[in-house]
């Protein structure tokens, strides 16, 4: 643990270097924040700091900037719980009182808000279709031999899978098929749907068992949905890093590989390499669940440089996934 004196400083060192960007020197240190010993002491002490590994010095004439180490410890120990402006907290407010219609286009819809939020890159991912169950389907005609099962999930999403016949198929028969699977179907998840009953008829029992294979494999989707990327290419000096990040941000596998790893190891917050994700190595992720009756059914998470603002990181990702959560739930 550090003194009172030297986490007073490393506080005042990451708050400039988060608002400037720039290496911070003793000088403004001292001068800006209430710290109450001269420029020579606080020189000092950041050379201690630089020692110990929580700070970093660019250049030799330059001032300090924080090192992984140095955001860890005003993550862990320095910052207050940050808070949003009535103003957002507003507008988070007005945008979930305000959203309808399918599931998929609300969490791309919140992925576009939490980037407005923050100007950083965002990450929401959704409850797996796994998870939810049910809650009514049907088979739609689209051709005489083509048609569409529709299954409404009981998290207000929407899973549709195409249909191809050998021969045509009536209408009758379709809406026969639909009322068996109404029937069958409620209340299952997708995962445990398993053989449905047999309806007498072998022509709408073959509709129905095409139709439920067909979502099964709706379960290998993950609802993951990242926005405002196009902001990181302001956020770093170095063309190669912003080509990288964004290289990554489109391999939807890593993102939500990374954001459950993180969760998983009891993280809100990941820190430069903490995440082991190299390419991402300049940058920091801030995460928080969205639960809704105790489980777990999404996540709302933030992308950005390793000096992101944390308190006003935190406090966005808290409530839109507060308020997610709330919509999610009455489903």
């Amino acid at each position: 643990m550090l003194d009172d004196r030297k986490t007073a400083i490393l506080r005042a060192v990451v708050q400039e270097y988060i608002g400037s960007g720039q290496p911070v020197g003793s000088t403004h240190v001292s001068s800006g924040h209430d710290i109450n010993v001269s420029s020579a002491t606080v020189r000092n002490e950041m050379a201690i700091l630089e020692q110990e590994g929580f700070l970093t010095q660019p250049h030799t004439s330059a001032g300090r900037v924080p090192t992984d180490k140095g955001y860890r410890f005003f993550v862990d120990h320095l910052t207050q719980p940050g808070r949003l402006d009535d103003a957002k907290v507003s507008q988070v407010h007005h945008f979930f009182d305000g959203a309808h219609g399918r599931m998929e286009e609300l969490l791309a819809r919140t992925s576009h808000l939490v980037a407005g939020l923050t100007n950083y890159a965002s990450v929401v991912m959704g409850p797996k279709v796994e998870r939810t169950v049910v809650r009514s389907a049907q088979v739609v005609g689209l051709a005489a031999r083509q048609a569409m099962v529709v299954a409404v999930m009981s998290n207000g999403s929407v899973e549709s899978r195409h249909l191809e016949f050998d021969t045509e198929v009536p209408e009758t028969r379709l809406g026969a098929a639909s009322i068996h699977l109404q029937c069958a179907l409620v209340g299952r998840t997708l995962v445990d749907l398993g053989d449905v009953a047999t309806s007498g008829d072998v022509s709408v029992d073959a509709v129905c068992s095409k139709a439920v294979s067909a979502l099964r494999g709706a379960t290998a989707d993950d609802p993951v949905f990242v926005g405002g990327a196009s902001s990181m290419a302001s956020a770093f000096d170095a063309v190669d890093v912003v080509r990288q990040v964004l290289q990554t941000l489109e391999q939807q596998y890593l993102v939500v590989s990374l954001v459950r790893d993180i969760l998983n190891r009891g993280l809100s917050v990941a820190i430069g390499t903490e995440h082991g994700v190299e390419p991402l190595a300049s940058c920091s992720v801030v995460v928080a669940p969205v639960v809704v009756d105790g489980q777990q059914m999404g996540t709302v998470g933030v992308l950005g440089p390793t000096r992101m603002n944390y308190p006003q990181a935190l406090a966005t990702v808290e409530v839109v996934s507060d308020r997610l959560g709330r919509r999610l739930g009455e489903g």
